[in-house]
């Protein structure tokens, strides 16, 4: 790793990231990925009694570690970009402002999750979110586009989900096939978001009252999410409330 990319690491990890991974972008159109050569996928982690939390129904909890874990995303690439800028680089933070909060029907032209698979963070699931090995699908996500030369991660092309139907059979709105995911199968191939939206709503409406585009189901059965919320004995659990007093 050279100096700026560790230099780069470390800042986006004491903001608040959780993971940090470089990705070369280049068999991406130049159009979606404006043209810059590498990505930089920033993920970072719901608390495990969050998730554990809507294991029924989405909760008012996790609709505002939503908003907050949003926010602080949008603040870590708002600054990685900066200090790239500063270094004479083209950066490009793709926060909600850029790509959109994804509250509409429409694709991302270039998705956070696919900058993540290119930065060998994950896989997408059946569910069409991503899936790390360490947190599951328990996370948010953001990313950075740049020029900048960096160490870049092996990306990973093929789903790790293997027969797995977890995630296909606990969802409420029928929504996923149970296909898995390589790279160049279009998300629409394998999942329905039509169903999923229409359903995440009535369930968040169902559970705290709100009128949002919000489930999670997908998120607390996957059985990599469950490792990370069900550690081995004597494996301390970070909790929302020491994350909050430390950002």
């Amino acid at each position: 790793m050279n100096e700026l990319s560790h230099k780069m690491k470390t800042e986006l990890l004491r903001l608040g990231a959780d993971i940090v991974e470089f990705g070369d972008l280049g068999e991406l159109p130049a159009d979606v990925r404006d043209g810059l050569p590498f990505g930089i996928s920033v993920a970072v982690v719901y608390p495990p009694e969050v998730i554990r939390g809507i294991a029924e129904l989405p909760t008012q909890e996790y609709r505002l570690w939503y908003d907050r874990l949003n926010e602080r995303l949008d603040m870590i690439v708002t600054r990685g970009a900066e200090l790239l800028r500063d270094k004479g680089y083209k950066a490009i933070a793709q926060t909600r402002e850029c790509v959109g909060s994804g509250e509409s029907n429409d694709n991302t032209t270039l998705p956070h999750k696919t900058i993540a698979t290119r930065s060998g963070i994950g896989w997408i699931g059946k569910c069409a979110l991503l899936v790390t090995d360490e947190y599951g699908s328990a996370i948010r996500l953001s990313s950075i586009l740049t020029d900048v030369p960096l160490p870049i991660a092996q990306p990973i092309n093929m789903s790790r989900c293997g027969d797995c139907m977890v995630c296909a059979d606990n969802c409420p709105g029928h929504a996923i096939s149970g296909k898995a995911w390589e790279v160049g199968l279009y998300r629409d191939e394998f999942f329905d978001p039509i169903k999923c939206r229409k359903t995440a709503r009535c369930r968040a409406k169902q559970g705290f009252g709100g009128n949002i585009t919000i489930c999670g189901k997908c998120i607390e059965v996957c059985p990599y999410t469950r490792r990370y919320l069900n550690p081995k004995a004597g494996q301390k659990s970070v909790t929302s409330r020491e994350i909050m007093n430390d950002h």
